[in-house]
This record gives structure tokens, C-alpha cells and sequence, in this order.
């Protein structure tokens, strides 16, 4: 059983030789390595160049402006082995991961699919509340906590790219979420293997989260997901604070305060059943948690932002088509 690993990249200097030595270090080697690089207009080519020069078994093709659909895409189509794992720059991967993949398909013909788990990177406080306001919680599999499919852990049968087609190549991010969906939908047969763990790097800012989850809000409605995050904050949440807010300001302006603390006390309510999710995988103690609270407000507020605005920009940019802008360069500034 032989395994191409492909890797999309762009601008990935800062992390891309974490990701390849991780992947040159596993107990069972790749037998090759292909990263697709999305234009990048840093060193990351530079560095990969310096791998391939020292021997490592690594194929760089440089695809141009692309966003990640296309890299697998184009990865996949030249890769040379049966079967490909899927891993993804600015992860860290666990030496044994290959291993444990490879070793969950190879005695059983009929798997086509086998997906790892992963672990965020919390080695701030703000990561371990971003972690906590955002990341899906990890239920029990076969006696493991593990978390929900991930393209960034996966190992795949070439047949079951090919027959849906690949990933879609024209969003800048739930290319993934689709691809998933239409293998699954397509009847090959997949399993987990929860031990198969890649670490994620998370956004260290409010900032960066902000703008990279605006770019998420904006192509997951492109990618008619709009029912499984959007629909739920627009009109569970924030139409009925809305109604609020404007009764309010039409029958006694003076109480304006009670629409804003029932905005705090819901983000407040919603930050304590995340708390509350997560308290197998980040324990501590009340005070603790008081402390981590205040932080997941904020970042479930301005995660509730970048949901709205990029609505907004997909319903101007995209439903009106007010923009010329390419996929490629509207999804640019993430």
C-alpha cells in the first residue's frame, strides 16, 4: 500500500518546515510527498526547493493563484500512488499518524475512507478560549474523545476523489465540508481512527480571527451551508434582539440598556454552555472559568460579526454580483 500525502500551500513560511518535518519524521514515511503552491509571494517555495535539493521525497507544483480546492485537485491528479492522505499547512502531525491511518485501510479492502482527529494548539489563553468558543467539542468514538471530520487528516482511496470530482475550486474556504459530503453521499464505505491526531494551529488575535471568519461566513453561504452556522445567528439570535431593540426605541427609548443586557446576558449564556462542553478537555477551576468567560464573549461576539458581514458581503458581492472580483481575489486578504 503506498500513500501520496498532498499538502496545498500558500504563503506558508512560517510554518511550512514544521509541517515537513513532521511528515519526514512519521513511523511509516510517506512514499511521497506532493505540495501545490497556490501563488505564494513569500519564501515558502524557496524553502520547500531547499527539502527537494536535500533528498526528502518531495514534488513541488506550482498551480499559480489557486485557491485550496484547486491545490488538492491539481495534487491528486499528479500524485502517483492509490491512495491519498490530505494534511494541510500550518498543522503540526503526530509522528505516528500515517502509520495509524494506513493501518485502520490496509487489512480491510472494503474502506475507502479513513478520517484522524485533530487537536487545536492552546498554548496561549486567548487559543484555549478560541478553542473553546469555536472548535466542535470531541465526543467518545471506540473509547476515544474525538472530533468531527477533518480534510486535514484523512486518508482517502484516489477512485473515491475522482468519481465526485474533486474538491470545488472556486471557494476560498467549506470546499472541504462539500468534498466530504459527496464521497459520502456517494456510498464509500468510511471509518475513523481517532488516535490519527493532527495538531491545529488557531488564529492568535481577535483580529485574525475576525477577518478569517469573515471570509468562512462569505463561502459557506457560496457553498450553500448557509442553514448549518448563518441562519442560526441572523434569526435565532440576532432577529429577535433586533424586534427588540426597535420596540424598544419606539415605546421608551430610556430602556435601551435592557435590549444590550439581553445581548450580554445570550453571550453570556451561549459562552458558559461552550464552557461547559469543553470541560473534559480544558478542566479548571470556577474562578478560571470566570476568567475564561469573559474572553469567549468577546470572541463569540466577533464571531457573530464576521458572521453578518460576510453575509452582507456575499449577498452584495456575490447574490447581486455588484463585484467583478474572481473567487481567487476575494478570498485574498484572509
Amino acid at each position: 500500500m503506498k500513500v501520496s500525502v498532498v499538502v496545498p500551500v500558500r504563503d506558508e513560511e512560517d510554518s511550512i518546515r514544521e509541517l515537513l518535518d513532521s511528515l519526514l519524521t512519521q513511523t511509516r514515511p510517506p512514499d511521497e510527498i506532493v505540495i501545490t503552491d497556490g501563488g505564494s509571494t513569500d519564501s515558502t517555495p524557496q524553502i520547500i526547493e531547499e527539502y527537494i535539493q536535500n533528498g526528502a521525497p518531495v514534488r513541488l507544483v506550482r498551480a499559480g493563484a489557486a485557491l485550496p480546492g484547486r491545490g488538492r485537485n491539481l495534487g491528486a491528479a499528479q500524485a502517483s500512488h492509490e491512495w491519498l492522505a490530505f494534511t494541510d499547512a500550518g498543522n503540526r502531525l503526530e509522528h505516528n499518524w500515517l502509520e495509524l491511518l494506513v493501518a485502520k485501510a490496509e487489512p480491510d479492502d472494503s474502506i475507502d475512507v479513513v478520517y484522524g482527529s485533530y487537536q487545536p494548539v492552546t498554548d496561549t489563553f486567548f487559543k484555549q478560549c478560541a478553542a473553546i468558543a469555536y472548535v466542535p467539542a470531541p465526543t467518545p468514538h471506540d473509547g476515544v474523545l474525538t472530533r468531527p471530520r477533518f480534510i486535514a487528516s484523512t486518508l482517502l482511496r484516489r477512485e473515491a476523489w475522482s468519481a465526485v470530482n474533486g474538491f470545488p475550486e472556486e471557494l476560498r474556504s467549506a470546499e472541504d465540508l462539500i468534498f466530504m459530503d459527496r464521497v459520502e453521499n456517494a456510498g464509500y464505505r468510511f471509518v475513523f481512527e481517532p488516535r490519527a491526531q493532527v495538531h491545529w494551529d488557531l488564529r492568535p488575535t481577535l483580529r485574525a480571527t475576525f477577518k478569517r471568519f469573515v471570509v468562512y461566513s462569505r463561502n459557506n453561504i457560496r457553498a450553500g451551508l448557509f442553514r448549518q452556522w448563518q441562519a442560526t445567528i441572523l434569526f435565532k439570535y440576532y432577529l429577535v434582539l433586533a424586534v427588540l431593540l426597535a420596540l424598544v426605541l419606539i415605546f421608551k427609548p430610556s430602556l435601551v440598556w435592557f435590549a444590550i443586557g439581553a445581548w450580554l446576558f445570550l453571550l453570556m449564556a451561549r459562552a458558559a454552555v461552550a464552557i461547559r462542553r469543553n470541560r473534559s478537555c480544558y478542566p479548571a477551576s470556577f474562578l478560571q472559568n470566570a476568567v475564561r468567560g469573559a474572553m469567549v464573549m468577546s470572541l463569540i461576539a466577533v464571531l457573530d460579526a464576521a458572521a453578518i458581514i460576510g453575509s452582507i458581503q456575499w449577498l452584495l458581492l456575490d447574490c447581486f454580483r455588484w463585484s467583478r472580483k474572481t473567487p481567487v481575489e476575494a478570498g485574498n486578504g484572509a
